[in-house]
């Protein structure tokens, strides 16, 4: 029941991440704002829900884990009713803002309440309880946002959650108890700076990251600009935090080797796993012509891959080495994303689903050995504030890749056009025959010689426009692919969780 009542807050907050990309020009339309502002409807939950993630052990160290949950949900409980209510896009970012600011704590609260719950050789299957809700949610956000929007209204996005919401407040009320070293509240005054660096640190980058391919990324001043300030708030947070003695964000549990590589391997997983999520409905819908709902089943099998998995290794973790585990899945992983370059616009959606199953089957045996192995050799004490950096890094890591990779498509697509354009010349008996062939076919339409031959060079530049994308989006599944391979070697820098308690209860730093 402790797993099943934070389960139930993590899914709904992961979900709500994605469930609204879908349906942004719905809500630009109704509310009469443009595409660009509608953005900020996504960005504004991701910074406010950045800020709250590494924060939220240093609170619920002083007003108690069970009572931060609790008023979590709420938050975002209340924010979602808000959202779907919204007679403005003011209105709609502000109450996204409070969402985020209410799913941000839960994610890494839910986390530390398992590990802590359940004795050691039950972590793997806490974890696979708690990884249905991370690994599954942005899956089927996309596919569930489309339906709604479609078959209702994009309010009901946000309505939703309100009896999801009630629910998990009131099981976490019955079933979620602080452990002893919380149950007496900390006192101590607020670190005003530190928490307002991190926040200009956060927010700052993630403007960078989702504006910054719009503004040709630092040829554009602001976004140097932006981009100095989050540097410089980034230096001043990490020393101010090193410096204090109740630090807002402990950053010395860095030092355990375990935690420090564990936490390096989530950020590149963060890459690869959110890159598959968000260039594969794009390039279904943009070059195949998918609906938002058909892209979304199309890509539904990861989400029954990830089930499958988690059932198989939460019950595999207390019998084998969780190391090979991860290497197996980050393998399985990456070979999917190495299938999925080899897609082409010919194929049907059975081409799609296999893939796409073994990726996300992939992802969770991944997820679930990586999460008690980083978290493993560290004292329960620590785990609270340790959670919200490992799920921070994991979301940066997903910003960073989406934003790298939205670049590589832009950039690989004018190259690969330039490239396929040096062969369309006058001098190319292939082109020449293309050519005067659609000629043809349009003059037989009606269309007089001249009209004919321009639209047949029309339908030719457009078929090379769709050749250089599809190299493009094969070049970063394909980038993706070698990224998860090149993460096994790793899982060798990590030890197993049970030496920490063989060592003597590991020590930080061990």
């Amino acid at each position: 029941m402790v797993a099943l009542s934070v389960m139930l807050a993590t899914f709904m907050v992961v979900l709500d991440s994605s469930i609204a990309n879908v349906a942004l020009p719905h809500i630009a339309g109704s509310l009469s704002a443009s595409t660009d502002e509608s953005t900020w409807v996504l960005t504004s939950y991701l910074v406010s829900n950045a800020i709250m993630l590494p924060a939220s052990g240093w609170i619920a160290r002083r007003i108690g884990r069970k009572r931060l949950l609790m008023i979590s949900i709420l938050v975002f409980t209340v924010a979602s009713m808000i959202c779907g209510a919204s007679l403005s896009m003011p209105m709609l970012i502000v109450a996204r803002v409070l969402q985020g600011a209410g799913g941000g704590g839960m994610q890494p609260l839910a986390q530390s309440i398992l590990l802590e719950s359940f004795p050691p050789d039950m972590h793997g299957k806490a974890m696979a309880a708690y990884g249905v809700g991370i690994v599954v949610a942005p899956v089927i956000g996309p596919t569930l946002g489309g339906w709604i929007t479609d078959s209702y209204s994009w309010r009901w996005i946000f309505y939703i959650n309100l009896p999801v919401g009630l629910l998990a407040l009131f099981m976490a009320n019955l079933y979620i108890e602080d452990p002893p070293y919380l149950r007496q509240v900390l006192r101590g005054g607020i670190d005003f700076l530190g928490f307002g660096m991190m926040a200009v640190w956060l927010g700052t980058m993630q403007l960078v990251l989702d504006k910054g391919q719009e503004a040709d990324w630092f040829e554009a001043t602001w976004i140097c600009w932006l981009a100095a300030v989050s540097v410089a708030a980034f230096l001043g947070f990490v020393a101010r935090e090193l410096m204090r003695n109740d630090p807002i964000v402990q950053l010395r549990a860095l030092a355990n080797r375990n935690f420090c590589m564990g936490t390096a391997i989530t950020g590149l997983y963060g890459v690869v796993l959110y890159g598959v999520t968000a260039l594969l409905p794009l390039f279904l819908q943009t070059l195949l012509g998918y609906s938002a709902l058909d892209s979304g089943l199309a890509v539904s099998p990861r989400g029954l891959g990830s089930m499958i998995a988690m059932v198989v290794v939460g019950t595999l973790a207390s019998r084998f080495d969780s190391r090979f585990l991860l290497a197996l899945g980050l393998g399985i992983f990456g070979i999917s994303a190495l299938e999925l370059a080899s897609l082409n616009l010919d194929i049907s959606m059975g081409s799609v689903a296999w893939p796409n199953f073994f990726n996300g089957f992939g992802g969770g045996f991944v997820f679930v050995p990586l999460t008690t192995l980083a978290m493993g050799r560290l004292r329960k004490q620590e785990i609270g504030n340790a959670a919200g950096i490992y799920n921070l890094v994991r979301n940066l890591g997903g910003s960073i890749g989406i934003s790298a990779l939205t670049a590589f498509l832009e950039r690989g697509s004018q190259t690969h056009q330039n490239y396929l354009g040096t062969h369309l010349t006058a001098g190319s008996p292939v082109a020449t025959a293309t050519l005067q062939g659609l000629t043809a076919r349009f003059a037989q339409g009606g269309a007089d010689g001249v009209t004919a031959h321009r639209e047949a060079l029309g339908a030719m530049y457009g078929s090379l426009q769709q050749q250089a994308s599809l190299m493009a989006y094969a070049d970063n599944f394909r980038l993706l692919g070698y990224l998860s391979i090149l993460c096994i070697p790793l899982v060798l820098l990590l030890a197993r969780p049970q030496a920490a308690a063989e060592a003597g209860g590991g020590v930080m730093g061990e």
